[in-house]
């Protein structure tokens, strides 16, 4: 079922990001975190696709398994990097056979030792027209990523908001976010969409803090930003690497709870191929609701 079809149904949904594990056994393990968080009824999955199309094969076979065998829905990621258009439309071709509805069109990631984003010569150099090329050949809900705080290689927000209302116009039928922990970066960010007429649902995406050093790369990478009071307190516990992630956990349950409560249509977990925290935080806030 398309992500969108699920939003006319029922809202909020809580859907969960994954990435495809390099070995069998940490293959096996991803399996077994999903099968613990389908009895939380998510709306969807989606998994990630490697620098350069690194991971297709294993991307494209883990969403297939987890919609055929698991019976949760799947959203499959695409990114313009190293393919041609040709390529793509073969990625796109098994995505579509497998009975997955669901893709996000992403420019993607320069490869491991690059530093710049170099198109290929028969490619896509933004998101947006991998969106429009998807819409236009395919019956996919397509979704596109949007950045409360604005993408790192934008000369500012309202630029690179500007290119994500292109990205919608292109195709997108949805926005689901970068990592964020100020709610007031996504509330100016959502209110800043729909002033310039964009009106798909935008769904946040939250990323429970589970260690301090590797967050704080994240974020240098995603150009998020912690909190002062937030960073301040975790230093405090980083020896304690239990109490780092129960803070991230009531941090992000407290995002959540504030974003639900102004309406959003749901939440999208960065789980990094972990359960316990994510599990936690959506028990709490279906209790709670």
């Amino acid at each position: 079922m398309k992500i969108t079809d699920i939003l006319s149904r029922r809202k909020p949904i809580f859907s969960c990001e994954f990435f495809p594990p390099k070995t069998d056994e940490a293959t096996a393990q991803l399996f077994e975190t999903v099968r613990e968080l389908k009895d939380l009824d998510p709306g969807y999955v989606s998994v990630t696709y490697g620098a350069g199309g690194s991971t297709r094969g294993k991307t494209l076979e883990i969403v297939r398994r987890i919609k055929q065998e698991l019976g949760i829905e799947a959203m499959a990621h695409l990114t313009c990097v190293g393919h041609s258009r040709s390529e793509l439309k073969e990625v796109l071709d098994q995505i579509e056979s497998a009975g997955i509805e669901n893709v996000i069109a992403l420019r993607g990631d320069p490869p491991k030792g690059e530093t710049e984003f170099m198109p290929h010569p028969d490619g896509f150099t933004h998101a947006a027209e991998l969106a429009g090329f998807i819409r236009k050949n395919y019956k996919f809900c397509v979704a596109v990523a949007g950045y409360p705080e604005g993408h790192v290689e934008a000369p500012d927000r309202e630029t690179d908001w500007k290119r994500l209302e292109d990205k919608v116009k292109a195709g997108g039928d949805l926005i689901i976010t970068q990592l964020f922990f100020d709610n007031r970066d996504f509330f100016a960010f959502e209110k800043r969409m729909r002033e310039i007429g964009v009106k798909v649902p935008i769904i946040p995406g939250i990323m429970p803090i589970t260690n301090l050093s590797q967050i704080i790369r994240f974020t240098r990478m995603c150009g998020a930003k912690i909190p002062e009071k937030a960073l301040r307190e975790l230093k405090e516990l980083e020896d304690d690497p239990e109490a780092v992630v129960d803070y991230g956990a009531r941090l992000a349950a407290e995002q959540c709870k504030e974003l639900l409560e102004r309406g959003v249509p749901g939440i999208h977990f960065y789980t990094l191929n972990k359960s316990k925290s994510t599990r936690a935080i959506i028990e709490k806030l279906k209790n709670s609701a």
